[in-house]
């Protein structure tokens, strides 16, 4: 991988590629240094979607499962 900070002179770039690219599929990307980076939009309260999606009897059972696999990892080996 090649990464490179440049300040573009003109609006032309030109980029020299190694040897061992040609032929290959690259990916180029062109974007301002001080832009903002792309984060996930991440909804607060997501888990709140899935309520009264899975019966409480399934959900016992699942807090039940996920108690004794948290008590395994705690035993003595």
């Amino acid at each position: 991988m090649i990464r490179s900070l440049i300040t573009p002179q003109t609006n032309d770039l030109h980029i020299a590629l190694p040897d061992d690219y040609v032929g290959r599929k690259v990916e180029v990307l062109v974007f301002t240094y001080d832009e903002p980076k792309d984060t996930p939009n991440v909804t607060p309260g997501i888990m709140a979607r899935f309520w009264g999606v899975v019966s409480e009897q399934t959900t016992e059972i699942m807090h039940k499962h996920i108690a004794q696999s948290r008590a395994e990892w705690e035993r003595d080996i």
